[in-house]
């Protein structure tokens, strides 16, 4: 697919529902009593896949809607054990998630997914779940992943590396135990697992970078309004402040302060940014956006920042590229294992387009210059993430950039070409 340059962004848009939130609902309304009413639900490839999951799983899951679903709870425990492996896709959300409410369930199950999936590292929750008493299994480090529940007890587990899906997976694993679960972070992470949990009825316990949870008797959830994922805007705020001329709004869109740190990190490089209209979404703070065109000035994005802005720093490294100054990002090894190796994926198809970007062992150094990139080929190797940098990039270059795998995007967010047309001038 060859990306046009682009003269600017303008007009109004909403994206498809925050991906986070959207597995959760489907997860928490699975184990919950009644029926539980999501809308705004964001689909796509990952979310599909915690659908088809919770299925294999004996859940009735009514699809009323594109974004529209109805879950039938089965109960904490009513899980039944599935013919055969559980499919979690490419998705290490469902996956890590999944896992934890299967510790409580009577049964064996296997959990895999594709190849990208199969290649990803499940010790950071076999690790957890195996000292809670869970009966672990796995192919040296990485799926396919066999549980087989037991008698759980609380643990008080620090995690090595800051990961809100590793924190999940062990505070839903404590619904099931005897005595307190508590998780201790090493920085914050996004806390939509806690939030979902506080309005399921379940008791959390917060305390600076301490989480804890107790057994549970139920959980009612009821509805969930998802507002509109902040991962999945980012491409477009980027466009908008580094296209001069743009005048862009995003609407109803999700605002958790564990999410937007891209938001802070822009600000201080100049961006022109305004938040209106703010409100909360079934507990997540939400709200509208407009972004206008600006010129940047180099920043460094600190290892406490990362947790709050992971999936946009291949974005963050592309608006630096365009700054003026020199740019890093540092503790951001969690980069090394995502969908790919971000670190040398980002820096290989930042370079394949004229932009000055260095790998280094935990982040990214960046050379900025003010001016458009000239261009290029880029490949997404199978990354949507990779995939929605290389539009960006391709919008504000001067050439256009030929995108190779640009279907990766349909994993988190179909249609999001046809929207970001709809928007932009040439």
């Amino acid at each position: 697919m060859k990306i046009e340059p682009a003269g600017s962004l303008r007009g109004h848009i909403a994206v498809p529902g925050d991906k986070s939130i959207s597995h959760r609902s489907v997860l928490f309304g699975a184990i919950g009593e009644g029926e539980t009413t999501v809308r705004g639900f964001g689909r796509s490839g990952d979310t599909e896949a915690t659908i088809a999951a919770v299925r294999a799983l004996g859940v009735t899951v009514h699809e009323d809607d594109v974004d529209a679903l109805r879950v039938e709870g089965a109960g904490l425990r009513g899980l039944r054990e599935p013919d055969g492996p559980i499919d979690c896709g490419n998705s290490g959300t469902t996956l890590r998630l999944l896992a934890g409410i299967l510790a409580g369930q009577d049964g064996r199950f296997e959990l895999t997914g594709d190849d990208s999936l199969r290649r990803r590292p499940v010790d950071r929750i076999a690790v957890p779940l195996a000292e809670m008493g869970v009966g672990v299994e796995s192919d040296e480090g990485k799926p396919p992943l066999v549980l087989e529940g037991g008698e759980l007890r609380g643990i008080r587990y620090e995690l090595p590396v800051a990961s809100a899906q590793v924190k999940s997976c062990v505070l839903l694993a404590g619904l099931y135990a005897a005595g307190r679960t508590t998780v201790v972070e090493p920085l914050p992470t996004r806390d939509h697992t806690e939030r979902m949990l506080e309005a399921a009825g379940v008791r959390v316990t917060r305390q600076q970078r301490r989480v804890s949870v107790g057994p549970a008797e139920r959980l009612v959830l009821g509805e969930v309004d998802v507002p509109g994922d902040f991962s999945a805007a980012a491409p477009f705020m980027v466009a908008a402040t580094l296209l001069p001329g743009s005048e862009l709004t995003i609407h109803d869109l999700g605002l958790n302060p564990r999410r937007t740190g891209l938001l802070d990190v822009l600000a201080r490089m100049g961006a022109r940014i305004t938040v209106f209209n703010r409100h909360l979404s079934s507990g997540e703070p939400a709200g509208d956006l407009e972004v206008r065109s600006a010129e940047l000035t180099a920043t460094t994005v600190t290892a406490e920042e990362v947790p709050l802005m992971v999936d946009e720093l291949p974005l963050f490294a592309l608006a630096a590229a365009t700054a003026r100054g020199e740019s890093r990002v540092e503790g951001a090894q969690e980069l090394r294992v995502k969908e790919t190796d971000r670190i040398e994926t980002v820096t290989s198809t930042l370079r394949g387009v004229g932009m000055r970007v260095t790998a280094r062992d935990d982040g990214l150094g960046v050379r900025g210059v003010p001016a458009r990139p000239k261009g290029g080929g880029m490949g997404s190797h199978g990354d949507h993430r990779i995939a929605m940098l290389g539009a960006v990039a391709g919008l504000v270059s001067r050439e256009g950039v030929e995108l190779q795998g640009s279907e990766a995007v349909a994993v988190s967010f179909p249609g999001f070409f046809e929207l970001l047309d709809s928007v932009t001038q040439r």
